[in-house]
């Protein structure tokens, strides 16, 4: 459902699990291992800046707001839990160009 406004409905978002390459000879998506989507960023692990980037990067590449992505657990790991608002999860791995694994259940925070 769409909003007035152009936008998705405020209630739909994707929640899911990033497994981050810092330092990559360039940024892009390096495919699914296991529950996670692996990401390349070139920037450093150092003082937030591979977070930045990865908030940056799937902003681009989902066509969303910045603000829509949010990490919201993993902040100082390579794993990283992101909720992306106004995006179902069969969309993000569309447009990252990605088919969800059969069998695998979408991450819940819940555990």
């Amino acid at each position: 459902m769409r909003k007035p406004g152009g936008g998705e409905a405020a209630g739909e978002a994707a929640t899911v699990a990033f497994h981050v390459l810092p330092r990559a000879s360039r940024d892009g998506v390096a495919g699914i291992a296991g529950d996670a989507i692996r990401v390349r960023l070139t920037a450093p692990p150092l003082e937030n800046r591979a977070n930045e980037a990865l908030v940056r990067f799937l902003s681009a590449r989902l066509s969303v707001p910045r603000p829509r992505v949010e990490i919201v657990a993993g902040k100082r790991g390579r794993r990283k839990i992101v909720r992306i608002v106004g995006i179902s999860r069969n969309e993000l791995l569309r447009r990252l160009g990605l088919q969800e694994p059969p069998g695998q259940p979408p991450v819940d925070l819940d555990r």
